[in-house]
């Protein structure tokens, strides 16, 4: 009986400028042979391309497989390297599929050199192997003034389980204060890619005011109200007992007020182009507010919001009374509705997305599958896990895997 002829790993790399029919063209030389494709892999930096194929041969065909790849290659212009990888190696690497994945997102106005080599060396420094680095945004301009309203977004694909996740959390917080960009960083699981409810907060995320701030300064108590306010969501003093007071510095303000103020709404950066995608996409959204019912109920016609929970100010003759109506909104009751909304969605908590800027927000960042603090106090962006304080609201698409090549059009 002839000898069964034994098999190679055989792992090739091509780099040169990219053009179509490269790949077909160095697959069909393997099919050829009946060779197996273990994995591959494509990348395009500016006309460069850089392919990977790892295959899977037997003895007697690799010499005239490699040949031909050679061939092909110097016909095509691009230049080739052969590796040849041994089965304990492969099977070490196949072993590594089990491990976790966690996806590592870099966003800002411009990402620098700098900000790239801080955050791989605390990948590295956890034990962690960067699989996959993708751009999520445009191509970027030259010009220093593109960037004035511009964004970038680098995500990274990382395996392994970190030595210490809450160090490496914390690191990387610290990182994106020193460097002034922003980072998320998610366990790449199932409900990851299927998110399907998010809630926002209203003042100060949705919009660039608190509306009670603006009401205060139409009745004449500006300055005290907004004093209240800002020290409530710094979280110096309960909410409930800031609400109660604020409100009653309303009394007597007159209800058409309320309708100018929310013709005028000063809306976040960002909002009109997140709204659009995640309505297209079919994501249900909910404002849960500590705000006004009047404004939320404004923004949930403009923008097709599913869902409105805010606070109802009492009105008689025309004339706000100084009281509320029910319940108030408040950080336990946020994080309630949240938990209510995706048992009516029928949806995984973990599918949840809650964004929000204030202490009153914090409870419910951390109830979501996702928490993402905008533009938030420095006690709610310390004990947030994702941040954004850097871009416009729309850096929430780039945190759900969004790029910038299929949400643009």
């Amino acid at each position: 009986m002839a000898d069964i002829p034994g098999f190679e790993l055989i792992q090739i790399n091509i780099s040169g400028q990219d053009r179509p029919g490269v790949t077909s063209a160095l697959t069909g030389i393997l099919g050829k042979y009946g060779a197996s494709i273990l994995d591959i892999g494509q990348a395009d930096i500016h006309h460069t391309l850089v392919l990977g194929i790892l295959f899977k041969t037997t003895s007697d065909r690799s010499g005239d497989i490699m040949k031909e790849l050679l061939f092909k290659a110097a016909e095509m212009n691009v230049q080739i390297r052969f590796t040849p990888i041994s089965v304990a190696d492969y099977e070490e690497w196949v072993g590594l599929q089990g491990k976790n994945r966690y996806i590592i997102t870099i966003l800002g106005r411009r990402i620098t050199a700098e900000q790239i080599a801080a955050v791989t060396r605390i990948v590295a420094e956890q034990g962690l192997n960067i699989d996959m680095i993708q751009r999520l945004t445009g191509r970027m301009p030259l010009k220093e003034e593109g960037y004035s309203l511009g964004k970038t977004c680098i995500e990274f694909s990382v395996r392994g389980t970190p030595l210490n996740k809450s160090k490496m959390q914390r690191d990387f917080m610290q990182l994106t204060n020193k460097l002034d960009f922003d980072l998320s960083m998610q366990e790449d699981t199932i409900f990851r890619r299927c998110r399907r409810l998010i809630c926002f907060d209203m003042d100060s995320t949705l919009i660039e005011t608190e509306v009670i701030d603006e009401l205060a300064a139409r009745a004449g108590v500006g300055a005290e109200v907004k004093a209240i306010t800002e020290s409530a969501m710094r979280g110096e003093i309960d909410f409930k007992e800031s609400f109660t007071r604020r409100v009653a510095m309303l009394k007597g303000l007159d209800e058409s007020v309320m309708k100018d103020i929310a013709e005028n709404l000063p809306i976040a950066e960002g909002v009109d182009r997140l709204m659009k995608v995640l309505k297209r996409t079919g994501y249900k959204i909910a404002i849960l507010s500590g705000g006004f019912t009047y404004f939320g109920n404004y923004l949930k016609q403009r923008y097709g919001i599913d869902y409105v929970y805010a606070n109802d100010l009492e009105i008689v003759d025309g004339k706000l009374t100084g009281h509320y109506l029910g319940d108030i909104v408040d950080g336990t009751r946020k994080a309630e509705l949240l938990k209510l909304l995706a048992q009516v969605e029928n949806v995984d908590i973990a599918q949840t997305i809650a964004v929000g800027d204030g202490a009153n927000d914090l409870q419910m960042l951390t109830t979501a599958g996702l928490g993402i603090a905008y533009h938030a106090k420095p006690k709610v962006k310390a004990n947030a896990q994702q941040s954004i304080s850097t871009i416009g609201l729309d850096g929430v698409l780039y945190f759900l895997g969004f790029k910038d090549s299929y949400i643009n059009n």
